[in-house]
């Protein structure tokens, strides 16, 4: 498994209105750039689905790929595997959430997004985890735009 890369950042909502929209795979094309179809493949349980498959549109990388997911009983940590893909030989990624308490924004919530990737084409590691660093920047911003869209 390739190195991973790691970014966070601070959504005004409490985590489980984030865990919401995380688990809202059905609406993922409606508010992320990339993501064109998604299939849940898996129920799982608790509104919680357990495998789903995507179809990304990212300019030059395009692919369908299928992703394990793992739900922490405390909703705070959301982790996924690959399963199958394309251009991925495999992905790794997770969400972890830590309420932060007081302070003039509150409820808040710091989500940390770690992510790897490693594509089935060679690619130089630092242009992997440019790639890795570009996907996790959009994706939280994207994510606290729709959080705090659903909250207001």
């Amino acid at each position: 498994m390739a190195d991973s890369s790691t970014q966070s950042l601070t959504i005004g909502a409490t985590p489980a209105a984030i865990m919401t929209v995380i688990a809202d795979f059905a609406a993922y094309p409606e508010w992320t750039g990339a993501v064109k179809t998604v299939e849940i493949t898996d129920a799982g349980a608790a509104d919680r689905a357990a495998r789903v498959r995507f179809t990304m549109d990212a300019g030059l990388i395009k692919d369908t790929y299928e992703l394990a997911y793992t739900w922490a009983a405390d909703g705070l940590t959301v982790s996924w595997e690959l399963v199958s893909g394309q251009i991925q030989k495999s992905q790794h990624g997770s969400y972890v959430l830590r309420p932060l308490t007081g302070g003039p924004h509150a409820p808040a919530t710091e989500v940390t997004y770690t992510l790897a990737v490693e594509l089935t084409i060679p690619l130089i590691g630092a242009l992997r985890r440019k790639a890795e660093r570009t996907i996790m920047d959009t994706a939280l911003k994207e994510l606290r735009k729709r959080v705090e869209a659903t909250e207001s």
